[in-house]
Parts: structure tokens; sequence; C-alpha cells
């Protein structure tokens, strides 16, 4: 299985390299107030990555969220807490008191 990655990966690879041997048109990159020149193929891999990059940090700042409010969870049903809200009818829900029976 792990050789089917590797495959897959070493075509991917030679694709993008194909890209960006393809795309060699020199264009003038502004960001930030710094300017420079180089190759189309190459400043669009540049943005890819850099998204790709933003991606990764942001799911993981939300898998760190996530594994903190699970470990929160965990510690106050070890502590015998109620975690979420009250079921309706039962005593938490009516403060403590005992619903009115209908008889």
């Amino acid at each position: 299985m792990i050789w089917v990655a590797v495959i897959a990966a070493l075509v991917l690879l030679v694709l993008l390299i194909i890209f960006i041997l393809q795309n060699e048109d020199r264009v003038t990159v502004h960001y930030l107030g710094a300017a420079g020149e180089l190759s189309l193929g190459m400043a669009l891999f540049i943005a890819a990555v850099a998204g790709g990059i933003l991606v990764a940090i942001s799911g993981a700042a939300r898998i760190l969220q996530l594994r903190s409010q699970r470990l929160k969870t965990q510690r106050r049903q070890r502590a015998g807490r109620p975690t979420g809200p009250a079921a309706p009818g039962s005593p938490a829900a009516s403060g403590g008191r005992e619903p009115k029976s209908r008889t």
C-alpha cells in the first residue's frame, strides 16, 4: 500500500514540474510593498504552498481546540459534574425540585 502512495506522489511531482516548466513567462509579483520577478509557474506554486500552509495551520488550531474541549469534558465527568444542559423533567432542569405529577 505504501508503494501506491509513493508512486502517486511521484506522478504528481512530475506533473508539477511539467506545469512549472511550461509556464516560464516572467511576471512581476507585488506583495506588501515588495516587488520581484519570477516565472508564472513558480509564482502559482508558491501561492498554492502558502494556501496549503494556511489551511494546515487553521486545521491544527481547530484540532487543538477540540482536544482541549474534550479534556475539559472528561475532567468534569470524572468529577461527577454534569457536562451539558439538563434533560427536561430531570431534577436539575427544574431547579432541584421534583416535577409535579399529573394525577
